[in-house]
């Protein structure tokens, strides 16, 4: 007979404790659909889980979709009766700073390319390292608390990564399923800084979903955690986060204050931006490039552009690729808005150079939106149009 649901865990955490190692459900033949859902179990074996999955391409990930009870779920979480389970288990091999550094430094190799070749490449690799090696780590044997909070930092930068990629190739269900699982271990890490960054990149997906009734809560729990606590960096992000919930939500009054919060914490320099931070670029242009989409949400397309522009000037385009990309598509809608078809067409064709050899879905749907302009650039006879959506065609077609 199969066992009840809470069996099925005990029977899986047993054996876990004895052994020394995470046992998934996976491994002894126990698992459910439902058990793809990472809040639903400890974030190592979650992260184990997901790792195989990715590396397998398993099917439930590609049929699993976004969830707005996720959202109400993430600030429900309880952080304390999971870390006690896992600091319940009987520790494994010693794993010392040598070992959580080199996490880091291939989840920064990893996360590099990903931005030069889009969320397609290399995906196998990020979810195999999850699974094979950075989780396992997780259930061993540190020399210090510090040491220990930094291994969990780091893998969960590592799952970040992975939702990130599934993200940028569309399986957005999937990418929850990692962001959610980089919370957990996030929060394990650093309940207030870290933990906060993730309720952001959770809030963000809603936003970009247009889910946005629940963003606010999100990203007001975020500021609470983070407050006092992180640079003006970071506590830049998550007000411009904010704003961009304001904006989406029909409260422009806030969302301007929210900008004007957002523009003097980015003028702070008090302390360094934690790597978990860094993976968009430097906050000015994470700053610049929210406050543009905040602005056009609000009608504002002049003043659209111009922030648009600053977060071009703020990002490096050999080390961010794919957002430089992505940001000339923006201003050239942005320059179409206000009717300048000609300056819509040369930021569009600059935007083109930085897209071959990109694998993402999100890139794409921002050629075939463009095109869609173009067609009735085309029938104006707008200088370079119709070339332009020549090359666009030529790059959807591959």
């Amino acid at each position: 007979m199969q066992p009840g649901n809470r069996t099925r865990r005990y029977l899986a955490e047993a054996l876990s404790r004895r052994i020394g190692r995470t046992v998934t459900l996976i491994e002894i033949g126990l698992a459910r659909a439902e058990d793809s859902h990472p809040l639903m179990v400890d974030p190592i074996t979650a992260a184990a889980d997901l790792g195989r999955a990715g590396m397998r391409r398993d099917r439930f990930l590609g049929v699993a979709a976004f969830t707005v009870a996720s959202i109400g779920a993430a600030l429900s979480y309880d952080h304390d009766a999971v870390s006690r389970m896992l600091r319940a288990r009987r520790p494994g091999t010693a794993i010392g700073a040598e070992e959580v550094a080199t996490i880091r430094r291939v989840t920064a190799a990893l996360g590099a390319a990903d931005e030069r070749h889009g969320g397609g490449h290399g995906l196998t690799t990020v979810t195999a390292y999850l699974a094979d090696t950075a989780a396992p780590l997780l259930s061993g044997r540190f020399p210090s608390e510090v040491v220990r909070r930094d291994a969990f930092g780091a893998v969960a930068e590592l799952a970040y990564l992975a939702g990130w990629k599934f993200h940028d190739l569309g399986s957005e269900g999937a990418a929850q399923r990692y962001y959610l699982t980089a919370y957990q271990l996030a929060h394990e890490a650093d309940p207030f800084g870290h933990s906060a960054w993730m309720l952001r990149v959770l809030a963000h997906q809603a936003l970009h979903l247009k889910h946005a009734d629940h963003c606010m809560d999100l990203t007001n729990e975020a500021l609470r955690r983070a407050s006092g606590r992180v640079g003006g960096g970071m506590e830049a992000v998550l007000y411009v986060t904010r704003a961009r919930a304001c904006a989406a939500s029909g409260r422009p009054a806030e969302a301007a204050r929210a900008l004007l919060l957002a523009a003097d914490a980015v003028a702070r320099t008090d302390e360094p931006t934690p790597s978990y931070a860094t993976a968009t670029g430097p906050a000015s242009g994470t700053v610049a490039s929210q406050t543009a989409r905040t602005l056009r949400d609000l009608g504002d397309h002049r003043n659209t552009e111009r922030h648009y522009r600053a977060a071009l000037s703020e990002r490096d385009p050999a080390a961010f690729r794919r957002i430089h990309a992505l940001t000339f598509v923006d201003l050239g809608v942005s320059l179409a808005s206000q009717v300048r078809a000609d300056e819509a067409v040369a930021t569009w064709g600059e935007a083109m150079d930085h897209l071959g050899g990109v694998a993402s879905s999100r890139h794409r749907e921002a050629v075939a939106a463009m095109r869609r302009t173009l067609t009735t650039y085309k029938r104006r006879r707008v200088p370079g149009a119709a070339n332009l959506d020549e090359r666009a065609r030529g790059l959807l077609a591959t």
